[in-house]
């Protein structure tokens, strides 16, 4: 083991890097040095367009002053501040700023560090509500199949993706899953909500009545799954889980990790599509990605539930060391002051139509199974290699690197996000150059 002064900055072996592929990477490295707006500039100098809003989250794009600012101003002010039984002005005024963005049911807002801790706080505070009501028998948890609700352990037992589930033993138990709504064969080539598969949603009644309604805490789900691939929400589908849930007294959470922040046009997908679950978890654009934070948002009825008691008593045993971080709040602010004073959700919205007809150009090209679209979001699936599944998507993924644009896959899937200050002009090249990766495929 190589003392301190002895480590090189371009040793690699010591980092153990997250979902990459170590071995290929550390051959072969792709390092970021710099960001400026819709760019990166990478170790050898050159410029690559961010088309995905680094992991779905810079939505303002990068090196804003205004959260550069903040941040700085805020680390020589006050660093930081004990979360239990302290406050701080930043993180009080962060959350009346994040309600007031919020649809009319959310009043409050819990920190967290991350969508994956957003998450955990969300199914705990949904199983906590049901006893505070004094229903303790509800504890199941009900996600869906190729949902993505963060790597912890609550989030993977709702979630869906094998990849991530099958390696980690038993998790949760009393965990059940809705099918996904991922239906090529009748919804390809989809411009914003898929006409087919509403009737998938009846799926959670027959959840119920395997289970007991009264055994259920709650339903969680992406209104538009977007780690997955992009899967879009069937119209009347959200509508009726939230009747379904209704009716049985189930509570629905929302993961807004993705959409929450413009991505889809509006503050958050539960706006863009109407329909008002009781939780929502969001994260990433919260910071504009910068400093890591998460929130889940409540409605007063569920918050006031827990404000019962003793007022001395803690209400809800729950919580981290950094939440509500003063930096982190600060960013926040910032964050969220620029996506208003710069109008960056209409933005997003006004530019949806171009990128939709930008991203449906390239059917017809090689290997081009689907596209899907809504906001500024995308996605363009691909026929894998036979016996040889995620290596086509991830060739492309390479391609485009090389050609100075940035892409994400999952699977076979080619997903795209940009940060909602795009231009046209961006689109154009972030289409173009996919297009001409497309052509190259074997």
């Amino acid at each position: 083991m190589a003392m301190d002064g002895e480590a090189r900055p371009n040793d690699l072996s010591a980092f153990w890097m997250p979902f990459t592929s170590n071995r290929q990477f550390k051959k072969q490295p792709r390092m970021f040095v710099s960001a400026d707006r819709m760019h990166y500039t990478t170790s050898d100098g050159r410029q690559v367009l961010d088309g995905t809003a680094g992991l779905w989250c810079c939505n303002a794009g990068h090196n804003r002053p205004k959260i550069v600012e903040a941040i700085q101003k805020q680390a020589a002010q006050l660093d930081y501040a004990p979360a239990f039984q302290m406050g701080h002005p930043k993180a009080f005024e962060l959350a009346t700023k994040l309600v007031n963005m919020a649809p009319e049911p959310f009043e409050h807002a819990f920190f967290t560090n991350s969508g994956s801790e957003a998450v955990e706080t969300a199914l705990k505070i949904a199983l906590a509500y049901h006893r505070a009501k004094g229903h303790g028998e509800r504890t199941r948890l009900i996600g869906r199949e190729r949902g993505y609700h963060g790597v912890n352990f609550g989030g993977i037992s709702v979630g869906g993706i094998v990849t991530n589930r099958k390696m980690f033993g038993t998790l949760l138990a009393g965990v059940d899953h809705l099918p996904h709504t991922h239906l090529p064969e009748k919804n390809a080539f989809t411009k914003g909500q898929p006409e087919h598969g509403a009737y998938l949603a009846e799926e959670l009644e027959r959840i119920v009545a395997l289970h007991g309604a009264e055994t259920i805490a709650a339903v969680i789900v992406e209104p538009m799954a977007g780690s997955t691939g992009v899967l879009l929400p069937p119209k009347g589908y959200l509508q009726r889980l939230r009747e379904i849930c209704t009716n049985h007294g189930i509570l629905l959470i929302f993961d807004e990790v993705i959409t929450g922040f413009g991505r889809l046009g509006s503050s958050f997908a539960a706006e863009h599509y109407g329909v008002m679950p009781d939780l929502i978890t969001c994260a990433k654009g919260l910071t504009n990605g910068i400093i890591p934070m998460g929130a889940v948002l409540a409605t007063a009825e569920i918050h006031d539930t827990f404000m019962q008691g003793p007022e001395h008593m803690i209400e809800l045993f729950h919580g981290y060391t950094y939440s509500g971080n003063p930096v982190a709040a600060a960013a926040g602010i910032a964050t969220l002051e620029t996506y208003a004073e710069e109008g960056l959700f209409e933005r997003a919205d006004s530019l949806a139509t171009y990128w939709e007809d930008a991203l449906h150009s390239l059917k017809g090209l090689p290997h081009v199974t689907d596209i899907r679209t809504m906001g500024l979001i995308g996605a363009i699936e691909l026929a894998p290699i036979a016996g040889e599944p995620t290596k086509r998507a991830f060739n492309a993924f390479l391609k485009c690197y090389e050609k100075g644009v940035l892409v994400r896959t999952t699977g076979d899937i080619i997903a795209l996000s940009p940060p909602l200050i795009i231009e046209k002009e961006h689109i154009d090249t972030l289409i173009g150059t996919l297009a001409d990766v497309l052509k190259t495929l074997e």
